[in-house]
């Protein structure tokens, strides 16, 4: 049912700077961008062929402590599947819905309170077809 690890989301205090070492100095690639009211908000950097980080904006009023990871999220084959087997199981998940960045996604948390997210790329998903988004939430 898991394809593999589509990508793990670091919140940044500092998109630039960020963006300079991850590109700059390790070498990634920049893959789209995410704005909210017109301003950058967070990106895509490639990793290797589907495999992503995905940055966004710190909220400069919340302390980044320790957890800089914010949820790491896996691709499925089958989003429905997936996201009714995890029910069976007694798993609370979210409802399926369209993000963004045109993705089908789900959530639920680990047993330790860590957010899986898990999607389900369509023909017109930004991962495929390098589009920045708009970001609704």
């Amino acid at each position: 049912m898991i394809k593999t690890l589509a990508h793990i989301c670091i919140f940044s205090k500092d998109l630039t700077r960020s963006l300079d070492f991850y590109c700059g100095a390790l070498g990634l690639k920049r893959h789209f961008d995410f704005f909210k009211d017109g301003a950058l908000f967070g990106f895509y950097l490639q990793v290797g062929p589907g495999q992503f980080i995905e940055f966004f904006k710190a909220d400069p009023a919340v302390e980044i402590r320790n957890q800089r990871i914010h949820h790491f999220c896996l691709e499925v084959e089958d989003i429905d599947a997936m996201r009714d087997t995890l029910i069976r199981r007694g798993v609370e998940v979210t409802a399926k819905k369209l993000g963004c960045d045109q993705t089908w996604q789900f959530w639920c948390k680990d047993p330790d309170g860590t957010d899986l997210e898990f999607q389900q790329y369509t023909a017109q998903s930004s991962q495929l077809i390098r589009k920045n988004c708009i970001v609704d939430w």
